[in-house]
């Protein structure tokens, strides 16, 4: 009853009033911006779009992006019986978190958790606890390095595919939200505007989709989730905004910039999962960190060619 409780009060005090949050701040003298997450987060385009944006704007801030997004992981712990067909459990966070933050350094963290976490299955209050405890440990280890964290509410899981994992990503999406207040924590709400628009789109076309498969977002979806970063870093400029390419296309070569971007990103994120290590087969062997920067630094100097 104690947690039915607690769901009431997010779904009735929440949903319709926690994006109401002032804009967050990049703290002054950051250098590196880490992320975290799953596939949807190795993915990365909503990561390219964010950086090519923000580099267009900013181009003095001279951010760097480092993507360490892992398929199939979670914050939580948890992994089917059979997931993969039974070749392997699920990557755990807790396994390679350390490594990531003392070989990549970050001064600020986004984390996308939740998408996993409930493994696809009914809601059931055990594994619930399992996320909101790996959160919770998650912000303790990122703090305690001294390094700020912005946590995102999960993409949204296509009901069609299944009503009850759908559900379950609502509440643990509102759960997030909620520790905006009881924890003072920097949350950016991806869940319920992704829901939004999938609904809205779907009142004139009944066969709109984000995911084929219900869980990882074409690139409109990638579109939806960045600019909900972007607007909670206070670029309100985007708020009609519809895709990608206009953002980008706004602005001088924009187009060309985020296509060297994602070129990047593309190649960083194998390099960094190669370095710090992990436990999923089937992953890319990326370059060693010597080549991968040598070339980050070349793909940098087109960049800023473009950018004059």
């Amino acid at each position: 009853m104690r947690h039915v409780i607690l769901i009431l009060t997010i779904l009735l005090g929440i949903k319709f009033t926690g994006t109401a949050q002032d804009d967050y701040k990049i703290p002054e003298n950051t250098k590196k911006i880490l992320f975290l997450g799953n596939s949807i987060t190795y993915a990365g385009s909503y990561v390219s779009y964010i950086e090519a944006y923000l580099t267009l704007r900013y181009p003095e801030k001279h951010y760097e992006f480092i993507n360490v997004g892992l398929p199939s992981e979670t914050v939580s712990g948890l992994s089917e019986p059979n997931h993969a067909g039974g070749k392997f459990p699920r990557p755990d966070l807790h396994e390679r978190l350390q490594r990531v933050l003392d070989q990549t350094k970050p001064d600020l963290v986004f984390a996308n958790y939740g998408m996993n976490d409930g493994i696809y299955l009914p809601f059931d209050d055990s594994r619930f606890q399992k996320y909101r405890d790996g959160l919770n440990w998650l912000n303790e280890q990122v703090t305690n390095a001294g390094v700020s964290i912005v946590y995102s509410t999960p993409p949204i899981f296509d009901e069609r595919k299944g009503a009850a994992y759908a559900n379950v990503l609502d509440i643990y999406s509102d759960w997030l939200i909620s520790c905006r207040y009881t924890q003072n924590w920097d949350v950016v709400d991806l869940h319920w505007p992704m829901r939004k628009y999938l609904e809205d789109q779907r009142l004139t076309d009944s066969t709109f989709v984000f995911a084929n498969d219900g869980v990882h977002p074409n690139k409109l979806g990638h579109w939806v989730m960045a600019k909900q970063v972007l607007l909670f870093l206070g670029e309100q400029d985007l708020i009609n905004v519809e895709d990608a390419e206009s953002a980008m296309s706004s602005m001088s070569n924009g187009v060309a910039v985020l296509k060297l971007v994602e070129e990047r990103q593309a190649m960083m994120k194998d390099a960094w999962l190669t370095k710090t290590g992990h436990e999923r087969p089937g992953m890319k062997t990326g370059l060693p960190m010597k080549e991968a920067k040598k070339k980050a630094a070349e793909i940098e100097g087109q960049i800023r060619l473009l950018l004059k």
